[in-house]
């Protein structure tokens, strides 16, 4: 007598670590799914490796599974993936994609995300018509793999290094044998429709902001200007120490300040360049003006963004290619009617407008970057203009809802059984 397969949601949303504090627009939009009905099961490709969780993710009841993240870490699970997989009708086609794909990147995480792939596809429940996965790199191998395996769609979400790191032949590949996708930024979305078979099959989706998570914002701030050391402006960034954030320009433009101008600095986020970052802090004299906070549950980092007066994110591109999309943070800093200074790169000019919501500056220009933020530091009265500026872009053209709205028209739509792109 054969025993029936468990049945669960017929939407599968995958992604490569959960949960994980620098990505709370996954979360938003997982929350948002499932307060508009959508029944979905999470998978992970790894476990968390942040202490502290958002509010959100506590909210948010979907089953959740994680697949081995090192394949001799769980060798029989792996070996049962792999041999079911080569016992379906798909596997001719399954071996031939993979073997095709290790000839052109030859290395042992090709290797992974096959192993991984194969345990999905074992231990999805029956019933699963559809996968969704963020990011376009390897999570969107191992759910490109599985899917074939299973004989299901699947469809992604791009973000920014995802686009930017994975070479060419493995986007026009992915884009080809998914249903659809969407991206959240114009810079993106003109990369990915290059390489796209058929126009239209990659929309542009903002991720947005849910607003009701972040109000009231502060109705008034102190009229700080620097002159008054025991008032310094506040000054505040958010995002991981990696080079994409540019950081290190941002303590260069720190020590290029007026010495007379006196300020304080936040930083939130975890990241392995924080030791460098650091270092080059003491190096400038600057360790004394500077708070590193870590990574913070959002909570405390919107408490932050209420105690600021001024926002800055300089964002540039790595040396790997590597580079933001329209940051998260940025919206976040809007929502809280913070003046925002940012650098005219990616995604950040398509809602900082330069002059209207704050100061954008070219990536990489230290001696620009010192002036804006002196130039705002002084000017209480324009902050406070820019940041109410950047609070009604955020309310007015930047709302969660209308993209969510489309997402899980899709995503209902494949539970179905139908094709229907955002």
């Amino acid at each position: 007598m054969s025993v029936p397969e468990p049945t669960g949601p017929a939407i599968a949303i995958a992604m490569k670590g959960y949960p994980r504090l620098s990505e709370t627009f996954i979360a938003q939009e997982l929350l948002g799914l499932q307060q508009r009905g959508l029944s979905f099961a999470i998978w992970s490709l790894r476990r968390p490796t942040d202490a502290a969780r958002h509010l959100m993710h506590a909210e948010i009841t979907a089953p959740l599974h994680y697949l081995p993240e090192y394949l001799h870490d769980d060798r029989w699970r792996v070996l049962r993936g792999v041999a079911r997989a080569l016992l379906r009708p798909s596997a001719p086609r399954l071996l031939a994609t993979v073997a095709r794909d290790l000839w052109r990147d030859p290395t042992r995480n090709r290797l992974r995300r096959f192993g991984q792939a194969c345990v999905m596809a074992r231990e999805l429940p029956a019933g699963t018509r559809h996968l969704h996965v963020h990011f376009l790199h390897t999570p969107a191998s191992v759910v490109r793999y599985a899917a074939l395996s299973r004989g299901i769609g699947w469809s992604f979400s791009a973000h920014a290094k995802d686009i930017w790191t994975t070479p060419d032949w493995e986007k026009r590949e992915k884009i080809a044998d998914a249903r659809w996708g969407v991206t959240c930024t114009a810079d993106g979305h003109a990369e990915l429709e290059r390489l796209s078979p058929t126009s239209g099959k990659v929309t542009l989706l903002y991720h947005g902001l849910d607003l009701a998570r972040f109000l009231p914002p502060p109705q008034d701030r102190p009229a700080r200007d620097g002159s008054d050391p025991a008032a310094p402006v506040a000054i505040l960034t958010i995002g991981r120490a990696v080079a994409k954030k540019g950081f290190d320009d941002l303590l260069a433009a720190l020590a290029a300040l007026p010495p007379g101008l006196h300020w304080r600095l936040v930083h939130i986020g975890g990241g392995e360049l924080l030791p460098a970052l650091k270092a080059q802090a003491e190096a400038l004299g600057l360790a004394d003006r500077i708070v590193w906070r870590g990574a913070l549950a959002q909570d405390r980092v919107v408490a932050a963004l209420r105690e600021a007066d001024l926002f800055v994110l300089p964002s540039k591109q790595a040396g790997d290619g590597d580079r933001d999309g329209l940051p998260n943070v940025v919206m976040e800093a809007a929502s809280q009617a913070l003046p925002i200074v940012a650098t005219d790169f990616a995604g950040i000019p398509e809602f900082v407008r330069q002059g209207r919501e704050g100061v954008l500056v070219p990536p990489g220009d230290v001696a620009a970057l010192a002036a804006a933020l002196a130039g705002l530091a002084a000017d209480p009265a324009r902050r406070a203009a820019l940041g109410q500026a950047a609070f009604a872009r955020l309310a007015a053209d930047f709302s969660a809802g209308a993209g969510l709205a489309r997402i899980h028209r899709a995503l209902a739509a494949a539970a179905s059984g139908e094709v229907r792109a955002p």
